[in-house]
């Protein structure tokens, strides 16, 4: 069985070195990946898990820039299943990006072999089931894209290199999560919050006195903005999803749904067990848990109050979140500083305006971007635009700004040429906090505020030094404002990483489009992709 499976990712590397044949001068790292259910106890009841070989959290992917990753995935399950990866830009190959709308299921029974590459990048980043609510039953796991040797990073080698999967949690089975949404209704207040897939005190990271750790620290839960704090010890901030940033320090970090911070932190304080704190954030109560940093020569367990941290305080965050900012002398994935990148001083294309919603629509609770509440289509979108399956979905079906008008439903996508550069202004009236992932791309944050955002908000913009990113929060009542160079063609989803909202509708794909049909823009259809829908039947191409 074993041997089968090293055939297959041998096939699999035939066949990218000839569907992909760029890449060649890489090197390959590659991963046999089985998906199957199993008992886990994260809040002290058992419950129905996706294990990835047997692991909850999954195994932890490790490249360094450029590589390229052959992923093979068995699914055991008994539905359908897909993997995306938050924060892997898939350059020039939304084909492998592993969400619906680009990318068919893996059907029970059946093997997927994904083919993708680091391509320019660096940092943290995670994994996560994307289909059916997959996502709040595990099969999520870190990604440590690492520099190559001779390109510089802005502080020594740490001691040791930690990953934190932290989130909330519900002690119901995903399948009865998903059912409440479909009924209509939203899901109750989570059960509690997880680090690294275990409860109060159930995971434990040991380090050496004196030495310097980086922790990279993923938000993965489904519906809560977390905050994440060490006893008796500061953060010093290095990485955000991709990007080197000014080394500030915190004593507490908040850290949104989908996003990723890196920090370096000194064992510099008495040799004892200390509190890793995760609370949530903006919730009518406050939920906690705990991890345990265990000094090596330590024979004193925790002690003391577990530190507190921000409840509900908007003001705190918000100046958090500005005092973020891109280390511009450093190198990102090339020598060449990060700086070099002028973003400020390039012309912006057009405006794109993107309001949240929260309708009641037949009864049911629905969310919706723009007045429009995403409905799936019967074929993945980028199955349909490639071999031009007519009826799918409609391009300029998403409004670029809002009509205020009543919600509707719809298989929405905005249209968008190759190498415009735009600027997206979420605008959010509810009183919650948005989180927003975009797939395929990085995007300056330039200024987020209170109230409506207008023209003359761009006088409070922050072009200079701005972090890059893939995922940014959204205050309630406020807005934040991002600039994105249009450099990566493709079906690109663009969501709420509210689980339950993103579920029901607050999401769309945004195609960004190259008239020049070269693999120079965008790579081929994969000889392997999977074709599901009014797709099925048809050829993918010949070797």
């Amino acid at each position: 069985m074993r041997d089968s499976r090293v055939l297959c990712s041998l096939i699999a590397l035939l066949l990218s070195l000839a569907v992909h044949g760029v890449y060649g001068d890489s090197p390959y790292r590659f991963f046999t990946w089985e998906i199957t259910y199993g008992d886990i106890y994260p809040l002290g009841v058992k419950q129905q898990g996706i294990l990835i070989n047997g692991q909850f959290p999954g195994p932890q992917i490790d490249a360094v820039t450029n590589d390229n990753l052959i992923i093979s995935v068995y699914n055991y399950l008994r539905e359908p299943f897909l993997i995306s990866w938050n924060g892997l830009q898939q350059r020039r190959n939304s084909w492998q990006d592993g969400v619906y709308g680009t990318t068919c299921p893996i059907p029970p029974g059946k093997n997927f072999t994904y083919v993708l590459q680091a391509k320019d990048q660096i940092g943290s980043y995670f994994y996560f089931p994307s289909f059916l609510f997959h996502k709040a039953a595990g099969a999520f796991g870190g990604i440590r894209i690492w520099s190559r040797p001779r390109i510089p990073v802005p502080f020594p080698p740490p001691a040791g290199d930690f990953t934190v999967l932290a989130g909330d949690w519900y002690r119901s089975n995903h399948y009865v999560l998903r059912r409440l949404l479909d009924s209509g209704h939203n899901l109750p207040f989570p059960d509690g919050l997880l680090i690294n897939g275990r409860g109060w005190n159930g995971y434990t990271f040991t380090v050496e006195p004196g030495r310097t750790y980086r922790f990279r620290i993923s938000n993965v839960g489904l519906t809560t903005s977390i905050n994440f704090r060490i006893q008796g010890h500061s953060m010093k901030l290095v990485e955000v999803e991709g990007s080197h940033t000014l080394q500030n320090t915190y004593a507490a970090l908040d850290i949104h749904l989908g996003q990723t911070y890196s920090v370096l932190v000194t064992m510099d304080q008495a040799p004892q067990d200390y509190y890793i704190v995760v609370s949530s954030r903006f919730t009518p109560r406050v939920l906690t848990t705990t991890a345990i940093l265990h000094y090596s020569n330590s024979r004193r367990g925790v002690s003391g109050p577990i530190p507190g941290g921000p409840t509900t305080e908007i003001a705190w965050s918000l100046n958090q979140a500005r005092s973020i900012r891109w280390n511009l002398t450093a190198s990102g994935p090339r020598p060449n500083p990060q700086g070099s990148y002028h973003y400020g001083m390039i012309k912006i294309s057009r405006t794109i305006t993107l309001a949240n919603s929260a309708p009641y629509m037949n009864g049911k609770q629905r969310y919706a971007i723009n007045s429009v509440s995403f409905v799936p289509a019967d074929t993945p979108l980028k199955l349909a635009d490639y071999f031009k399956i007519p009826g799918v979905f409609t391009l300029g079906s998403m409004p670029t700004s809002p009509n205020w008008g009543n919600a509707y439903l719809q298989t929405s996508v905005m249209a968008a040429n190759f190498r415009e550069f735009v600027e997206i202004v979420f605008q959010n009236w509810e009183d919650t906090v948005q989180s927003y992932h975009i797939d395929g791309y990085s995007f300056f944050v330039v200024g987020m505020d209170g109230g409506q955002w207008t023209p003359a908000s761009r006088t409070r913009y922050n072009l200079r030094d701005t972090v890059a990113r893939s995922t940014t929060q959204v205050y309630p009542r406020s807005w934040t404002a991002i600039y994105m160079a249009l450099d990566n063609v493709g079906m690109w989803n663009i969501r709420s990483e509210n689980w339950a909202r993103q579920y029901l509708g607050q999401q769309f794909y945004l195609r960004v489009y190259s008239p020049a049909n070269s693999w120079r823009d965008e790579l081929p259809i994969p000889k392997n992709a999977l074709l599901c829908g009014r797709a099925r039947g048809r050829h993918t191409r010949p070797l």
